[in-house]
């Protein structure tokens, strides 16, 4: 049993490796062009900043004369302050205009990267899985290629963890813009809150291009520095020491 087990193991480092080589030659050269691609598209154009705000759909509500409200006895007051009652701001049930959209440009555009990010996450884990198969048992000497082994697999590590941070990065986007739009619905007369969610949009714009530019450079440099080196890497130590003698 462990013996067919054993053979399995095998026959998935295999072909786990055929992947990665297929990864390498055909996939990444394709995602470097269809990155580039979307990264010169008049979606991810600087010139269209301006306009990919949204309204956030909350009115301003008409102000209230505080001469004809009734105002807060003694005897409340002391309630609210013996209870650690505290609530500032528009208590908030529902938007007369129903829900607060998102901002469908900047959702769109994550919609795109999100993919390319998810696909470079696996193809780098491929990669590096792939150059761990190929490292020799550790002998003195002759250990050249093997470091350039290890700097591949630092590549792709890294390249990997940068990826896993973009994907983050989109989730926090959503989070801190939905915190600031119930801010809006809790204090509609302050304009500065309606100025951030206009601020973070054009913020999470300019992220989202560099991401894109980020992919495409990390597709293209693990691309490189594995092409150029793939020699050693599949081949790290020769048989030229031995004819020596």
């Amino acid at each position: 049993m462990a013996e067919k087990d054993c053979k399995k193991v095998e026959e998935f480092k295999e072909r786990s490796k055929l992947e990665a080589e297929n990864v390498v030659t055909n996939i990444f050269p394709k995602k470097v062009l269809e990155l580039d691609e979307m990264m010169q598209s008049d979606e991810f154009s600087l010139s269209r900043l301006a306009d990919i705000h949204v309204d956030t759909n909350v009115p301003v509500p008409d102000p209230v004369d505080l001469r004809t409200v009734e105002p807060q006895t003694k005897k409340r007051k002391i309630e609210a302050v013996v209870n650690h009652i505290d609530i500032p701001g528009t208590r908030v049930f529902a938007l007369p205009s129903g829900s607060a959209p998102c901002n469908h440009n900047i959702k769109d555009m994550i919609e795109k990267l999100k993919p390319c990010v998810m696909d470079l996450m696996e193809y780098s884990n491929k990669i590096k899985m792939w150059i761990t198969y190929l490292i020799p048992r550790i002998e003195d000497g002759n250990n050249f290629g093997v470091s350039i082994q290890e700097d591949a697999l630092a590549e792709a590590r890294q390249v990997e963890s940068e990826a896993a941070t973009f994907l983050d990065q989109m989730t926090r986007y959503y989070i801190h813009r939905g915190k600031i739009v119930s801010k809006i619905a809790k204090y509609p007369h302050v304009a500065d809150y309606r100025q951030v969610v206009r601020e973070l949009d054009e913020k999470e714009f300019i992220t989202l291009r560099l991401v894109c530019c980020e992919l495409r450079n990390q597709y293209a440099s693990l691309h490189d520095i594995i092409t150029k080196n793939i020699n050693k890497i599949k081949k790290p130590r020769t048989s030229n020491a031995e004819n020596l003698y």
